[in-house]
């Protein structure tokens, strides 16, 4: 298992693409989140209190999609080049390649979501004192740790994806489809007992949860609960892609 991280770290090193990836992630949530704290999205005259460690973390809605593609790349990259023979030529043990990726590309989402997320809650110390807002410190905390958690199933979530599909294109789309689909139909039906069934189990809706800091009791889901159904995604996702790795011929 060693010289399967090994390999595996050195080829996501060695693609010059992935660095620009994990800082364009790192980028692009801290600069989403900062403009969130300094946008005034209140329309009523009296005013509004928004939930305010949510809004610090907006930029996770877009990091996401790039962390996705990181993932996706960890595997469609070789099926690409037919590096995946050698590959698998080197370690016959296909679970042993896809736990390797897993981990690698685990370790790397790690590093980049939480230097985000840092980035977010600091850009949010600074900008939010300014509204007349402030971060509160425990609601804080577990909601950054937890949006970090959640980078990192997004990523394996993406990883299983690309693995049964094999193709970068159908696999981000796959991803991104399966993160935005179940808000988008949300908003379509029209019974509220169906939008709460959907806010629950789409892997986006109910894993963002974790960042919520105010009216804890009118979720759709609790914020650890929620985490729990992206894990689910994430797991199933895992499994079908070693099923597929397993089974057929690279």
């Amino acid at each position: 298992m060693k010289q399967s991280l090994r390999a595996e770290w050195t080829k996501l090193r060695t693609v010059a693409s992935t660095g620009w990836l994990l800082l364009g992630t790192v980028a692009v949530t801290v600069a989403v989140s900062a403009a969130a704290d300094a946008a005034d999205l209140c329309t009523s005259s009296a005013g509004c209190r928004p939930d305010v460690t949510r809004l610090g973390l907006t930029g996770t809605d877009v990091g996401q999609a790039v962390v996705a593609i990181v993932a996706v790349l960890a595997v469609t990259a070789e099926y690409g080049t037919g590096m995946i023979r050698t590959t698998l030529a080197a370690v016959p043990r296909r679970t042993a390649v896809l736990a390797a990726k897993a981990a690698v590309v685990g370790g790397l989402t790690l590093a980049a979501g939480g230097a985000g997320v840092l980035g977010s809650v600091l850009a949010g110390e600074l900008i939010l004192p300014g509204r007349g807002l402030t971060l509160p410190a425990g609601p804080t905390a577990r909601a950054a740790a937890g949006t970090v958690l959640y980078l990192i199933l997004i990523a394996l979530l993406s990883l299983g994806v690309a693995t049964a599909v094999r193709d970068s294109a159908v696999a981000v789309g796959t991803v991104l489809g399966l993160l935005y689909v179940f808000p988008v139909l949300g908003q379509v039906v029209a019974s509220p007992a169906w939008q709460r069934h959907l806010e629950q189990a789409g892997p986006m809706t109910a894993g963002l949860e974790i960042q919520a800091s105010t009216g804890l009791s009118q979720l759709p889901i609790g914020p650890w609960a929620g985490l729990g159904v992206l894990a689910a995604w994430a797991a199933a996702a895992l499994v079908a892609g070693g099923l597929v790795l397993h089974l057929r011929d690279a």
